[in-house]
């Protein structure tokens, strides 16, 4: 089921949730709404499942304006960060229920309930209630519940906030397979951008109600439009760099208070024709730089935080800014020892600071 949202808004008072968004969503997609609190993911996932009313705009289901439409009458399937479960009825209770509203019969329901709990890997638990069930379970029988149903349409709102760490991964990747296999339009809304990263097709980066970006996760993430989405997007974020395009003996040269690079020709060509000779913010990742004896930049230890795999090294350059380099795990520096750092100058970014618009793509 294609999901249309056309010039979308919605108001409370003075306050403005979400401003003229305008996205589609293409049958059998999954799309995550990413942002900070506040940004308006979640005012819009309700939206589109018919709990708020919008201010302006229209929302489409296939070929089917349903901006009057009752939630039960859009066939959709929604998942809580809370669950949501009836804490006196039992785990086939929970995923029956909606089909009891729609007045189905006691057989039929115990069959669906079934073969959906089989699938969610909970087929053994009808007979306990919530209480008895771990988070992990309470969440799958969430799921099972929205997906009885049959619907068109699957809506997230944070389903996996409440789980540990370990068993988030999990959920993660068994929500993806569940999401291919069935090929049910699906819209998560997540403030987490690895859960984004890692499970949707396309990720529609907001801001303040507005739409940043709407992009498959590998574009967002190497091709960045805006300053805001660079910085959202990445883990560790990447490192901003104030800094004068110029052109020296034909090529961009990138030059902050402490550092000096020259963009690749490719990069150089495009940046030259809509930035020479002005302020920019340069913007590189830490993955793309390394702490070696032969860099060009000289800089500070600041502080060493170990990841497991690899370590961030957080370094001080003369100007006093502070940049994230990764070296790999157990690298001998301490801080308060003077390192240089080599840029992968392949990877680099540049923003106009004003407009905070790309000046590469």
């Amino acid at each position: 089921m294609e999901v249309r949202l056309v010039h979308l808004s919605k108001h409370f008072g003075d306050v403005v949730a979400v401003e003229d968004l305008n996205l589609t969503i293409n049958s059998g997609e999954f799309v995550a709404l990413l942002g900070p609190s506040g940004c308006g993911k979640t005012t819009t996932l309700l939206m589109i499942a018919g709990i708020y009313i919008p201010t302006r705009g229209e929302i489409w289901f296939g070929d089917r304006l349903v901006n009057d439409l009752l939630p039960k009458d859009r066939n959709i399937g929604m998942v809580f960060q809370s669950y949501a479960l009836y804490p006196h009825m039992t785990v086939f209770e929970n995923i029956s229920f909606p089909l009891k509203l729609r007045g189905v019969p006691l057989e039929e329901r115990r069959q669906r309930a079934q073969r959906v709990a089989d699938m969610m890997q909970i087929g053994h638990l009808m007979e306990r209630k919530p209480g008895q069930l771990s988070g992990g379970q309470q969440q799958r029988v969430a799921l099972a519940r929205a997906l009885v149903k049959e619907p068109d349409i699957l809506l997230f709102d944070e389903p996996l906030s409440n789980l540990d760490a370990k068993l988030r991964l999990t959920m993660r990747s068994e929500l993806k397979r569940l999401q291919h296999e069935l090929g049910i339009t699906s819209i998560y809304v997540t403030h987490d951008q690895v859960e984004a990263m890692t499970m949707a097709d396309r990720i529609a980066v907001m801001r303040d109600g507005h739409l940043q970006a709407f992009a498959p996760p590998e574009e967002l993430y190497n091709r960045p439009k805006t300053l805001f989405v660079a910085g959202f997007i990445g883990s560790p974020p990447m490192n901003f760099l104030k800094a004068t395009l110029v052109q020296e003996n034909g090529k961009a040269v990138v030059r902050g208070a402490s550092f000096e690079v020259t963009l690749p020709d490719d990069l150089g060509k495009v940046a030259l024709e809509r930035a020479a000779g002005k302020e920019v913010i340069y913007g590189l990742r830490p993955e793309h730089m390394a702490i070696d004896p032969e860099g060009s930049i000289l800089a500070e230890v600041y502080v060493v935080e170990p990841l497991g795999r690899e370590d961030l090294v957080d370094c001080r350059l003369s100007d006093g800014t502070i940049i994230g380099v990764l070296a790999p795990a157990g690298i001998d520096v301490r801080p308060g020892e003077k390192v240089r750092i080599r840029f992968d100058v392949s990877h680099s970014q540049l923003f106009d600071p004003e407009t905070e618009q790309t000046l590469l793509w």
